[in-house]
């Protein structure tokens, strides 16, 4: 295969042109941001950041870290974002796994695969992904109570109040753990980086980092075991941990609307494969599997990624929509924050620039993952 054709460097006449049209853009915005500025100063309202380090004065349901009504607005946004990037971290990695396996049974001889998968995209892609939130979000409501809590499995209890899973009861070496798998993840980055240099093995080696690591440091804390289980007492379920009834609807919602779209962009990708390579590879003796994992696969996902990339941030914009069923996401919790302060410009900007930022990061990431997947071609 040829190597990609290399990039043209733009001429001084274009750069000149697209600075000009920024400074243009700029001074848009100036010019929109001085004119509210003085509309809201005629009212008394003083525009700034320096509102973030007030007391917030109101609760969150469900945090990540510790948050009391006492702390700053700041601490409070912070919540909403961390919730945020929790449920679409969830999400997308549910989404990808469903669509890739929704994907490959659209392109199954299996009749009743191909049925049921082909049912399941046209249901969900054709259904507004605000009903379906609302829909999981009215389901789990109507569930019994903690009492009469549904049993699925030892360990799962599912009532109206969400869902209680046994957890592991805190001790050190859990912390350790953690710390270790962060380690991990930050040393696969850097052995994928020197491994391609080197045109060393990727992941196999990166996959061993990210799995010994946390899995010594635990060995090396004790190695506990000891759960906490769920039970019924009283009123309430106690013991293991809990998921409440409106993460899991937006996780349903978001996972299960985004893996249609997935589904799609896998099976376009592995259709726009040559037919000839993989006659080709089966004529050399290649399994089933083998021709999927060293032929179809590499080459089909130099046409998935783009869009998945696209989907992914689709999916993380429109995790906002948890405003309509009170999970307490960045843009819920700033609603709240521009409802009390007044300060509707400031939480407006601070809501757009996480969104840009996080939808700027995933597109760099899965464009650096495109580049290297092309720098294969030669």
């Amino acid at each position: 295969m040829s190597a990609a054709a290399p990039r043209q460097r733009p001429r001084p006449r274009d750069i000149a042109l697209q600075a000009a049209l920024l400074a243009v853009l700029l001074g848009a915005f100036a010019w929109c941001l001085g004119n509210a500025a003085d509309a809201l100063g005629r009212r008394g309202i003083a525009m700034g950041f320096s509102y973030l380090w007030e007391q917030a004065g109101f609760g969150i349901g469900e945090s990540a870290i510790p948050f009391q009504p006492s702390d700053t607005y700041a601490r409070a946004f912070l919540v909403g974002l961390l919730n945020t990037l929790k449920v679409s971290a969830f999400a997308i990695v549910a989404a990808t796994i469903l669509g890739v396996a929704l994907g490959l049974m659209r392109l199954s001889p299996n009749l009743g695969a191909r049925a049921l998968s082909g049912a399941y995209v046209e249901l969900f892609r054709n259904t507004p992904q605000l009903l379906q939130i609302i829909f999981w979000y009215w389901l789990i409501t109507r569930l019994p109570g903690p009492r009469q809590a549904l049993r699925p499995m030892e360990g799962l209890l599912i009532s109206n109040r969400g869902v209680m899973l046994a957890w592991p009861q805190p001790h050190p070496a859990w912390e350790m753990a953690g710390w270790a798998l962060l380690a991990g993840f930050v040393l696969a980055i850097g052995w994928a980086v020197l491994a391609r240099l080197r045109r060393w093995p990727v992941l196999w080696p990166a996959i061993a980092l990210i799995l010994v690591l946390p899995l010594a440091a635990w060995a090396i804390g004790g190695a506990p075991t000891a759960l906490e289980w769920p039970a019924v007492r009283g009123l309430a379920i106690r013991g293991g941990i809990s998921v409440s009834p409106e993460f899991v609807a937006l996780f349903l919602g978001l996972s299960l609307y985004i893996a249609a779209f997935v589904a799609e962009i896998v099976r376009g990708g592995v259709l726009s494969v040559p037919k000839a390579q993989v006659e080709t590879a089966r004529a050399l003796g290649l399994k089933r599997g083998q021709i999927s994992r060293l032929v179809v696969m590499p080459q089909a996902l130099r046409v998935m990624v783009p869009p998945l990339a696209a989907q992914y941030v689709s999916l993380v914009k429109n995790s906002s929509l948890a405003v309509a069923i009170g999970y307490p996401d960045v843009v819920n919790i700033s609603n709240t924050t521009l409802a009390q302060t007044g300060h509707v410009v400031e939480a407006v900007l601070l809501m757009s620039a996480v969104y840009l930022f996080i939808s700027l990061v995933i597109g760099a990431a899965m464009a650096r993952y495109n580049r290297a997947v092309l720098l294969q071609e030669r």
